[in-house]
């Protein structure tokens, strides 16, 4: 575990865990209370995910078990009525598959052995993601520049009241529920010849391209490719603030042995995209076909930041083994009666049952009626 200071409001913090069947999480947080979501947000995404799964059920149960996990974490954070916030970078590892979470502006890039450089988060700036523009103006925010009294406007587009010039966090309860916690996610596979992922703080984006970080640590070893990235970013920017960096190496096995290159071909230019594919069942043979050329293939990306469409629907997501619901967020055990269908009353839900989970206590539904601005959240800042 490493700290260091970022911002006035925020410091950096990343953690990197092997929980068991090797699943690798690493977490990039900012500000004071990014110590309250290391602790208890891996915890949340893993109690989102049913037990007994096989391996590749798990990898596609993910998804919605982060969004849940993301909005839990947040609920139980301003319930502490904290109002400082985090951003985060959630970064599982699984063989080949890679599944990437994030809330704020750190960046999580994949730099392959072709050298083809593929962002795998979205920056939820306000200054650069006009549809997140929207959605919060939509949501009952105020969007702006800092306006000093008889002066200019001056810096980066901000949030009112708050400030913040993000849309997305954990937290920041003195900014509005219209900043919300549902995370952008992706989840992608490498081929067998692995990859490098770099995770780093806004500081080193401001200073660097995602091409040009992965071309300054290409050839180097993990730990001293983090240092070079930090350094290359202080060079250009000549700023220590918010540079902080993760390097990760997904490689073979050293006692196993790289299948042969496959025969060049004219196209081979191609083999380098990244190929675009959702879930389906000859997903394996898929796979199989793509890695044996070194193509990444991407299996989910979803950044909508309605909490009904990330929940999705399922007539037996909720239920227990109690005979009882459960709250698809926070996980605790509801009536049939208390539940309440998360497309309830929703313009997604042309195609849900009244009876069709998932299901929300009614805590949970009020903060999803919040972060779409139709109610005030009940959550009181102290």
């Amino acid at each position: 575990m490493c700290c260091s200071i970022a911002k006035r409001r925020r410091l950096f913090l990343d953690e990197n865990r092997l929980p068991e069947n090797s699943w690798e999480s690493f977490f990039q947080f900012f500000s004071f209370w990014a110590i309250y979501s290391r602790d208890n947000l891996l915890n949340h995404v893993l109690d989102a995910i049913p037990r007994g799964l096989k391996r590749d059920e798990w990898l596609q149960a993910l998804p919605r078990a982060l969004v849940a996990g993301f909005v839990k974490t947040d609920k139980q954070f301003q319930s502490k009525g904290l109002m400082s916030g985090t951003t985060a970078t959630f970064v599982i590892v699984d063989r080949w598959t890679v599944t990437v979470a994030s809330v704020g502006d750190s960046r999580c890039i994949l730099d392959t052995p072709d050298g083809v450089v593929s962002v795998l988060t979205v920056d939820h700036r306000l200054e650069e993601n006009t549809e997140e523009r929207e959605r919060v103006t939509a949501s009952g925010g105020e969007v702006g520049r800092l306006n000093v009294i008889g002066g200019p406007e001056i810096g980066p587009l901000r949030c009112w009241p708050g400030g913040l010039c993000l849309s997305r966090s954990i937290g920041d309860m003195d900014v509005g529920e219209f900043i919300v916690p549902i995370p952008y996610v992706k989840q992608v596979k490498l081929s067998d010849r692995g990859g490098r992922l770099i995770i780093a703080s806004d500081g080193i984006w401001d200073a660097l391209s995602s091409e040009h970080a992965a071309e300054s640590c290409r050839r180097l070893p993990s730990e001293l490719a983090a240092r070079q990235v930090v350094k290359e970013a202080l060079r250009t920017r000549g700023l220590k603030d918010d540079t902080t960096c993760v390097v990760v190496d997904i490689v073979r096995p050293d006692n196993s042995l790289p299948p042969p290159s496959p025969p060049q071909k004219t196209h081979s230019k191609l083999r380098s995209l990244l190929y675009k594919a959702k879930f389906r069942g000859s997903a394996n043979k898929l796979s199989k076909k793509l890695s044996a050329v070194g193509i990444v293939e991407e299996l989910f990306e979803e950044g909508s930041a309605m909490l009904a469409e990330r929940l999705g629907n399922d007539e037996t997501a909720g239920s227990s083994t109690s005979g009882l619901f459960t709250c698809a967020v926070c996980q605790v055990d509801l009536a049939a009666s208390e539940g309440v269908p998360v497309h309830a009353g929703s313009i997604f839900s042309t195609g849900s049952k009244p009876w069709q989970g998932p299901f929300l206590c009614v805590a949970c539904r009020d903060k999803k009626d919040a972060m779409e601005g139709k109610r005030p959240s009940g959550i009181k800042v102290i």
